[in-house]
């Protein structure tokens, strides 16, 4: 399994909104800037952070963008599902029909697979954007 970019970038912004007072709205231009994240690229992944419930979108001259929870309350998981749709390792745990033996659960592999996914679900749904944001910040102070 490989996140794609677009998962990368949405790390970023959610750990950089992450590390600003909650509710405090940025700039689509700021955040672009400030994460090294292509203009309209951004507006992909903003949106998809907004379905995700993850994100806040806010019209007008001072609008932006603002996280929809604090950051105690999102995890990596949380913005992997938002980006990603799921988080199948094989694509037989994703879709059933994938897999033309079509012996499903049954399948020594699949059981083998399901299991390790379902534990890094669970530490991905561990590591919150506010401890993330307090190593950047520790980090950057030396």
């Amino acid at each position: 399994m490989q996140l794609n970019q677009a998962t990368d970038y949405a790390f970023r912004v959610v750990l950089y909104l992450s590390g600003l007072p909650f509710g405090e709205v940025v700039s689509g231009i700021t955040i672009a800037e400030s994460q090294t994240i292509p203009r309209r690229f951004l507006q992909k992944i903003m949106r998809m952070l907004a379905a995700g419930g993850l994100v806040k979108s806010y019209r007008g001259a001072v609008g932006g963008f603002a996280l929809a929870k604090r950051a105690e309350e999102i995890t990596l998981y949380d913005v992997i599902i938002a980006m990603e749709g799921s988080l199948g390792i094989h694509r037989c745990l994703v879709d059933r029909s994938a897999c033309n033996r079509h012996c499903g659960e049954e399948c020594p592999v699949h059981q083998a697979l399901a299991a390790t996914q379902d534990r890094l679900a669970a530490d991905l749904a561990k590591v919150t954007f506010a401890a993330l944001a307090a190593k950047t910040n520790n980090s950057s102070r030396g």
